[in-house]
């Protein structure tokens, strides 16, 4: 393999080298089944540390585009290997926000950061929020997307609301009711009863070990396809490189949308980045995450990234909608991200899990 790592690049070296080599494992270039070079080999090729190597071939892994053998080496899997195992439900938590805040949560960082927004934005905070949310969150949230998931939007894409259950309703109502919506099944009950309170009719398909059955969703007609491909509830599935592949081509051979409700992935893998869908077909994926379960129940502010295309017709149907969000609540979010905080918070609750595991 011809590897180039631009150090002069602001990507990161261990991104750069984990994105050529799952360029070569979708192109077919190194097919399922086949031996990745080794990590040695890899880092006198490149020039990298074993420690950084290792780190973009653990990401590969992670993403379901190969897998480690023990005394073998590194293999890749895309669009074959054996799938993740499911959790048992018993093992996970509901998608609700449950009551209380995580024990860790940073609580005298966020009052910090809610004085220094009352001091800073002053009477501000009384005003009436942008319909789509301040530009000041939607800012911080397009830089934090381009950080954490490889996703590049504009503000302008992004839509704040009030939590995932009244973004969900703004998805039915913007892409329309008359379009079946395929759901994940079993899942999250509330998505099924948001979407029909708001007049759509929905289709459950069988969920496999990997993700939605193959066959089930190639025989479905629907024009929606709403999934949780990093933890689905309550089967406990994570959908692997290929079945997100999977759910990308379905959309653009369709025209169909995918409504991918991001929901807990920020702790789906401990290493680093997690590809989605969205970054696999940007013009056909509407990418729907909340706060709500990443800081704390009270928190109760959603977002909706749209694709450039649907812009248009929601300044058409749906822009007349005030936001459902407090001024003071997303300046204070916005601020908290924007220092950084919400990455470190992050990050700490993944050294802490990975120690949990280990």
């Amino acid at each position: 393999m011809q590897i180039q790592i631009d150090r002069d690049a602001g990507e990161r070296a261990y991104m750069q080298l984990y994105r050529q080599l799952r360029a070569a494992v979708v192109s077919g270039a190194l097919p399922a089944g086949s031996r990745l070079p080794s990590k040695r080999s890899l880092a006198a090729e490149t020039g990298l540390s074993l420690i950084t190597v290792e780190h973009a071939l653990a990401l590969l892994c992670d993403e379901g585009y190969a897998e480690t053998r023990p005394r073998s080496g590194c293999y890749a899997v895309f669009g074959g290997g054996s799938a993740p195992p499911a959790l048992p439900p018993a093992a996970l938590e509901d998608m609700s926000a449950g009551d209380d805040a995580p024990a860790d949560f940073p609580f005298s960082v966020w009052a910090r950061t809610m004085r220094r927004v009352l001091t800073d934005y002053d009477r501000r905070i009384l005003s009436r929020s942008p319909n789509c949310g301040c530009i000041e969150l939607r800012r911080a949230l397009a830089g934090y997307l381009e950080r954490s998931r490889g996703i590049a939007v504009r503000p302008e894409q992004i839509l704040v609301g009030a939590g995932a259950e009244y973004l969900y309703g703004l998805v039915v109502q913007l892409l329309g009711r008359e379009r079946r919506y395929a759901l994940e099944e079993p899942c999250y009950e509330k998505i099924r009863r948001v979407y029909e309170a708001n007049g759509a009719r929905c289709e459950g398909l069988p969920m496999g070990p990997d993700g939605i059955v193959s066959e089930a969703l190639a025989q479905s007609t629907a024009g929606v396809l709403h999934v949780t491909p990093f933890h689905s509830y309550p089967s406990g599935v994570t959908a692997p490189a290929s079945k997100r592949h999977e759910y990308a081509r379905w959309a653009k051979e369709r025209g169909a949308y995918v409504v991918e409700d991001d929901y807990d992935a920020e702790f789906a893998s401990l290493r680093g980045q997690i590809e989605t869908i969205f970054s696999l077909a940007p013009e056909r994926v509407l990418y729907l995450n909340t706060f709500s379960k990443i800081l704390a129940p009270s928190v109760r502010v959603g977002f909706l990234v749209l694709p450039q295309a649907l812009l248009e017709s929601y300044a058409r149907r749906l822009d007349f909608y005030s936001c459902t969000v407090p001024v003071f609540d997303q300046l204070v979010l916005a601020e908290f991200i924007a220092q950084g905080h919400l990455e470190r918070y992050i990050n700490r609750r993944k050294r802490l899990l990975k120690k949990q595991k280990s």
